[in-house]
């Protein structure tokens, strides 16, 4: 069983939870109080407004951003402090709105790469190709074909990661942001700019992923995309949490529906972030 299928999350505690997390730029409040809690084994879904905060949840959850006030932790224990890389082998990898691949490097390249924290070697080892070398190196490339393979991208392993269309480099990024194990994997936007089949194949590859045992929490603004595939929503409105629960219950929520009316500006202070 993999490190993303264990745990010693206690039964019943949440694998993430934010309390009164806050976060300020300047005299800008963009989080207010927000309360969550992401359950192990889910795939939990926030959604909201642009200028929201979504992103802002993200950047905190990595270390990217520290809160203003509040708390967050993770298997029960506070990432205050803790720097991006640091939380990143604790168990927690995300992807990002803008895409961030090696782009002048092969899709096996690419997820190879964001296997280096699981490799086990020495200089001594890479200079003289040991067998522990080579037995290292002939691991992380099964494993990327692997990863690779959970979102159909596979036949195509020797493509510069520039060339792909751009819903693939989308999957791409998940198949690297999945080679650090995580048990928790956080998708930004993972959807946007994809059309009709490709959001329907990296929907199928996140559930297939899901049952694998990784929990994940993603932000989105496609409704259809978000409401076919999350049992838990929470919406994010002026830094606040509105609402949560199942889908259907989101879908006619008045407070809900009223908030994505006429929303369509930026997210100053998260892009500036």
């Amino acid at each position: 069983m993999s490190a993303a299928q264990t745990s010693a999350t206690a039964a019943g505690t949440p694998l993430l939870r934010m309390n009164k997390l806050s976060r300020a730029f300047g005299g800008l409040k963009v989080l207010q109080d927000v309360n969550l809690d992401i359950r192990k084994g889910g795939i939990f879904g926030l959604i909201g407004p642009n200028g929201a905060g979504k992103t802002t949840v993200f950047n905190l959850i990595t270390g990217l951003l520290q809160p203003s006030s509040g708390r967050i932790e993770f298997e029960g224990k506070s990432l205050a402090g803790h720097a991006p890389h640091q939380i990143t082998r604790m168990g927690i990898a995300r992807t990002f709105q803008n895409i961030r691949l090696f782009k002048e490097m092969s899709l096996l390249e690419n997820v190879m790469a964001g296997l280096h924290a699981e490799l086990h070697y020495h200089t001594h080892d890479l200079l003289f190709s040991t067998p522990r070398f080579r037995q290292q190196e002939a691991w992380a490339r099964e494993r990327a074909l692997e990863l690779l393979s959970w979102v159909q991208l596979d036949r195509k392993l020797s493509e510069r990661a520039e060339n792909l269309p751009y819903g693939d480099q989308r999957k791409l990024e998940v198949a690297r942001a999945l080679a650090s194990n995580p048990k928790l994997l956080l998708l930004d936007e993972p959807v946007a700019g994809m059309n009709t089949r490709e959001k329907k194949e990296l929907m199928d590859s996140v559930r297939a992923i899901n049952a694998r045992g990784y929990t994940i929490f993603l932000i989105e603004h496609d409704m259809r995309f978000v409401m076919g595939l999350c049992e838990d929503i929470a919406v994010l409105n002026f830094g606040r949490i509105i609402a949560r629960g199942v889908p259907e219950a989101i879908r006619t929520n008045p407070e809900v529906i009223e908030a994505y009316l006429g929303r369509e500006d930026d997210e100053p202070a998260e892009a500036a972030a």
